[in-house]
């Protein structure tokens, strides 16, 4: 008998111990990168929502975050503890969210200093900087440890324009914390510039650098950019002549040195490209087109030029934004005019992408890990 009751508890700890084990491994093996999507509100979209990426490049919904009108893009605090999302309306704004788990809690709403924000950006220092589309303004905030976020603290207004039709006036489409120096680089598609600028310590008020400007090549239209993460180039993609432009710098300060197309040679229909990102590594640029619909895929050379290494369809309408994932593993695109996320596993060695698989998402017009 005792025989009998001592097997029976072996077997039952061997089953226990294997159970363990097993739901161990299920859990390696369906482990789960998370990330936020912005949208578009003004169909069935409701706010912000987040996704699950599996190690494998799956895509899952995983439901509603916050809701949130016209949230058209997305950034996180230095801290990883807020989420940061501009409030693309005539009457702009941009709220804080507190990040927990799978869910956002609004903590604050504050004018954005414009009209129809459309990107945000923030710093170690808590320094918050948006663009303003419309208005052709770059608004000043910070936000503190608590996720709250200050009245605004100063307003840039932008002035001129550009060649092209849709340069009527300044368009400010992005503004981003150099990483090399002290400067704020605002991209304005209307002015066809590059404006530096930095935050006097004393007053919290945005100051023009010098050299305060870069034309950009005539009727280019520049909207986003990408720092190199190991040299001291800029790479800025223009949205009305489908171009990613190279930046650097020298001791009489910024200047354009070349340009490269971001379509395949023959392609002669209407198109516009969105967005621009670079792997960790530096070897590879990848910028989305709509219109051809597909990410222009470049190898990135040693003295900082770009050669092309291919175009890869994004199997949706509209790539408005995509995002490598923070393995550098995959590469997600957001069709905004299909509904559509779709993934891809990047190449390493090649640069090159290849298709996973894709889910539905409303609107989508941000990634944001």
């Amino acid at each position: 008998m005792k025989k009998k009751v001592l097997f029976v508890v072996a077997a039952v700890l061997l089953l226990l111990v294997l159970l363990y084990f097993t739901q161990d491994t299920m859990e390696a093996e369906t482990q789960q990168t998370h990330f936020y999507v912005g949208t578009y509100t003004n169909t069935e979209s409701e706010g912000i929502y987040t996704y699950a990426l599996s190690d494998d490049g799956e895509l899952r919904q995983l439901g509603l975050a916050a809701r949130s009108e016209n949230p058209s893009f997305l950034t996180k605090s230095a801290d990883q503890k807020y989420l940061l999302a501009v409030n693309e309306n005539t009457e702009g704004t941009i709220s804080s969210f507190e990040i927990h788990k799978d869910s956002l809690r609004i903590i604050q709403k504050r004018p954005s200093g414009g009209a129809h924000p459309c990107f945000v950006a923030t710093n170690d220092l808590g320094h918050v900087l948006t663009a303003n589309y419309s208005s052709g303004t770059i608004g000043l905030l910070q936000i503190d440890d608590n996720g709250a976020l200050s009245p605004l603290l100063d307003v840039q207004q932008h002035s001129g324009k550009g060649l092209h039709p849709r340069q009527d006036a300044p368009h400010a489409h992005s503004v981003w914390f150099d990483p090399g120096t002290n400067n704020i680089i605002s991209v304005d598609l209307g002015t066809n510039e590059l404006l530096f600028s930095t935050i006097d310590p004393d007053t919290n008020k945005l100051l023009p650098a010098n050299p305060h400007a870069l034309q950009m090549d005539p009727g280019a239209g520049p909207r986003h950019l990408s720092f190199h993460p190991k040299k001291p180039w800029i790479y800025v993609v223009n949205e009305l002549t489908s171009s990613v432009s190279l930046v650097t710098k020298d001791t009489s300060g910024y200047r354009v040195r070349s340009s490269f197309t971001t379509l395949p040679e023959g392609f002669t229909e209407e198109n516009t490209c969105a967005d621009i990102h670079i792997s960790d590594d530096g070897n590879f640029l990848y910028a989305s087109n709509r219109g051809h619909n597909s990410i222009a895929i470049f190898s990135i050379e040693t003295d900082g030029d770009l050669k092309i290494v291919g175009h890869e369809s994004t199997r949706g309408n509209g790539p408005r934004n995509f995002a490598i994932s923070p393995d550098n593993a995959f590469l997600l695109v957001a069709n905004q005019l299909t509904d559509n996320i779709v993934s891809f596993k990047r190449d390493t060695k090649s640069g090159k992408l290849e298709y996973i698989t894709e889910v539905s998402a409303p609107t989508p017009v941000c990634i944001l890990f």
